[in-house]
C-alpha cells in the first residue's frame, strides 16, 4: 500500500500548503467576499486541485526514495542485484516501457512497490525481507506485478482521479466554510472571513479529503487485480499465485502507513473502504478463476 498512502499524504500536505498560500495572497478572502461567483471559485478549485495532484505525482519517486531509504542499484555489486536488474529489464521490455530504476530498501517484511511520474520514468523497489523470504520465481512474479502497475499507467490515472477529487474538495470546502463562518462568526461579507474562516475551511477540506480517499482506495483495489494479471502474464500464473500464497502464509506484514504505492501486499487492519488492496484470498481466487476460464 506504499504508493497509495504516500501519494495521499503528500497530496493532503500540498493542498494544505496551497491553502495557506491562497490565504497569504488574499485569494481566499477575495472568494469569500464574492461568494456568489461560483464560476470563479470552480476555476480556482480546478487550478489548485489539479496542481496539487500533479505536484504530488512529480515528486512521488523522490518521496519514495527519501521516505523508505531506497538504495538505487546504479551498478550491480553482487549476483542478486544483477538478477534483479536483469529480471526488471526483461519485464520492462516485454511491457514496452522504459527501464525503471531498481532499488532495495531495508525492511524485514517481504514487500515491493513501484512509483514514478510516467511509464518511462519509474522506480521499482523491493525490500530485503522479500529477497530473503521468497523464492526467485515468486520474486519474479512480484516484480512482474510492479511492472504491470507502471505499464498500466496507474500513477498517472490516480493523479487525474485525485485532481478531480481535489477540485470538488476545495470547491465544497470553501462553500461550507463560508456558510459556517457567516452563521457562527458573523464575518463581514464585503471583507471576507478572517483567520477563523481560514481554519474552518482548512478543517472541512481535510475532512472532505479523507472522505475522497475512499474513492481512491476503491480505484486502487480494482487496479490490483489488473496488476496481478500482469504479473501472471510476465512470470507465470502459478508463480503469481505462489507469491500471494507466500504473503498469505504470514511472513508478510503491511507496509508502513507513511507511504503510498501499489505495493504487493495490502493492509487488513483497516475497514474495507480504506483498504488499498483487496484481501489476498480474493486476489488468489481471481487468478485461479482466470486460469480455469
Amino acid at each position: 500500500m506504499k504508493r497509495i498512502v504516500l501519494f495521499l499524504l503528500t497530496n493532503l500536505a500540498i493542498m494544505l500548503v496551497l491553502g495557506i498560500v491562497a490565504q497569504v495572497l488574499g485569494i481566499d478572502r477575495y472568494l469569500q467576499a464574492n461568494g456568489g461567483n461560483l464560476g470563479g471559485l470552480l476555476v480556482y478549485s480546478a487550478l489548485f486541485g489539479m496542481g496539487g495532484s500533479l505536484i504530488s505525482l512529480a515528486i512521488s519517486k523522490w518521496m519514495a526514495k527519501r521516505s523508505m531509504g531506497v538504495e538505487v542499484i546504479e551498478q550491480a555489486s553482487n549476483p542478486t542485484e544483477q538478477w534483479l536488474l536483469d529480471t526488471v529489464r526483461a519485464h520492462a521490455q516485454r511491457a514496452g516501457i522504459g527501464m525503471p530504476e531498481v532499488g532495495i530498501f531495508e525492511s524485514p517484511q517481504p514487500n515491493a512497490f513501484a512509483t514514478g511520474a510516467s511509464r518511462n520514468n519509474a522506480l521499482v523497489a523491493v525490500s530485503t525481507g522479500l529477497l530473503q523470504n521468497m523464492r526467485s520465481n515468486e520474486v519474479e512474479a512480484v516484480l512482474g506485478h510492479e511492472i504491470a502497475h507502471v505499464a498500466n499507467g496507474d500513477m498517472v490515472t490516480l493523479t487525474l482521479i485525485q485532481g478531480v477529487l481535489n477540485t470538488f474538495v476545495i470547491f465544497f470546502a470553501r462553500i461550507i466554510g463560508n456558510i459556517i463562518d457567516k452563521a457562527v462568526f458573523r464575518s463581514d461579507n464585503e471583507r471576507g472571513g478572517g483567520m477563523a474562516s481560514f481554519f474552518i475551511t482548512m478543517f472541512v477540506q481535510m475532512v472532505l479529503g479523507v472522505l475522497a480517499s475512499i474513492i481512491v482506495m476503491w480505484f486502487s483495489r480494482q487496479r490490483e487485480f489488473r496488476a496481478d494479471a500482469g504479473g501472471a502474464s510476465f512470470a507465470g500464473r502459478d508463480n503469481m499465485i505462489a507469491a500471494l500464497e507466500r504473503l498469505k502464509s504470514g511472513v508478510s506484514e503491511p507496509l508502513p502507513d507513511n507511504l503510498a504505492a501499489f505495493g504487493i501486499s495490502g493492509s487488513t487492519a483497516v475497514s474495507r473502504m480504506f483498504m488499498s488492496h483487496p484481501p489476498l484470498d480474493e486476489r488468489i481466487a481471481a487468478l485461479r478463476a482466470a486460469r480455469s476460464a
